[in-house]
């Protein structure tokens, strides 16, 4: 498995643009897509997810699934539903994400997981790669802005599905 040339690097100011920078990414996914997000507590992986979750038109509120593992939230809009799963309190790997069933519902779902590297890529050969971080050094760009919320965001697409995959378009103004 090799990273595709289908990269973006976003600077997120806010809770409100890393919403944004979900619903963005929306329209590029499709049934059978797997997402992986990776950031530490606190950097905005369900924020993202709740953006993706309007744009694809799913039912219910989108929020964090640590307690539950997974929510699937069904589309309204004849789209693929959203299944969000954290897998932070699943030590045993695969093993332990197979018990999810995830691999049946891959197909016909967007598949979001949180705290999935290292433990679901052996899903699909595919997948898209969220890694957000802290901007380092960051000084707010304007005085009303909190650096503590400034983020950056690499988004990788794996596999052959995401060759030659545009994500420019996941760039904010």
């Amino acid at each position: 498995m090799s990273t595709t040339d289908a990269t973006a690097h976003v600077t997120v100011k806010s809770p409100g643009q890393m919403q944004e920078l979900g619903r963005r990414l929306a329209p590029l996914l499709r049934p059978g897509d797997l997402v992986l997000l990776t950031g530490e507590l606190g950097a905005g992986k369900t924020t993202l997810t709740r953006g993706l979750g309007e744009a694809l038109g799913v039912r219910g509120d989108v929020t964090s699934p640590t307690f539950v593992i997974a929510r699937v939230h069904p589309s309204l809009t004849g789209g693929p539903a959203l299944v969000h799963v954290d897998a932070y309190r699943l030590g045993g790997g695969l093993d332990e994400m197979e018990d999810l069933d995830l691999d049946v519902s891959l197909p016909e779902s967007v598949v979001v997981v949180e705290w999935g590297e290292g433990k679901v890529e052996e899903l699909s050969e595919d997948r898209l790669h969220v890694v957000i971080g802290r901007a380092m050094g960051a000084a707010a760009p304007h005085p009303e802005e909190d650096v503590e919320d400034v983020r950056e965001v690499t988004v990788t697409g794996v596999g052959s599905r995401w060759s030659g995959t545009e994500l420019d378009g996941l760039l904010l103004a």
